[in-house]
């Protein structure tokens, strides 16, 4: 199979919303996504955006050679007072059926070849507990996975 990394597009968002329902699902946590397309769409193609993605896709035969999106890594820039400017990777997911081959890790080292070409110094990501592939996969790179810290959210 070919697949290609590439920068997000306009025109990958439906898609890329589709796999963020695909994400929450696995997640356990289905009624958390309240985005709109038009929301998504404004915040990562709009006049100053807020997010970036890469996309893993390849050539659908049964589609006439269209274009499938198999996953994504989106993320931000985030600022640490102790470290400066860093890529915050919200999200990585590679649709079910494509696990296992080697999609995820085509995404994750673009987001790192991102982070060093913005001479970046770090690059944060989130992974829930129980998620045993994830923090396996991330152990692969040498990852430090800090049990420490704990999330806070207000939700207005």
């Amino acid at each position: 199979m070919d697949i290609i990394i590439r920068k997000a597009e306009k025109k990958d968002c439906p898609r890329l919303l589709e796999l963020i329902h695909e994400l929450a699902m696995y997640e356990k946590a289905p009624h958390e996504v309240t985005v709109d397309l038009d929301h998504f769409d404004e915040s990562g193609f709009g006049e100053n955006p807020v997010w970036w993605a890469f996309v893993a896709a390849s050539p659908n035969p049964s589609k006439g050679g269209e274009e499938e999106v198999h996953g994504f890594a989106l993320y931000y820039i985030r600022y640490s007072t102790w470290k400066g400017q860093c890529i915050y990777l919200e999200d990585l997911l590679v649709t079910e059926r494509m696990r296992g081959k080697g999609l995820g890790k085509l995404l994750f080292e673009k987001v790192i070849e991102e982070t060093k070409a913005r001479n970046f110094k770090r690059m944060v990501w989130q992974v829930l507990d129980w998620n045993a592939p994830a923090i396996n996969f991330y152990k692969k790179y040498n990852a430090t996975l800090d049990p420490e810290w704990m999330n806070g959210i207000l939700d207005f």
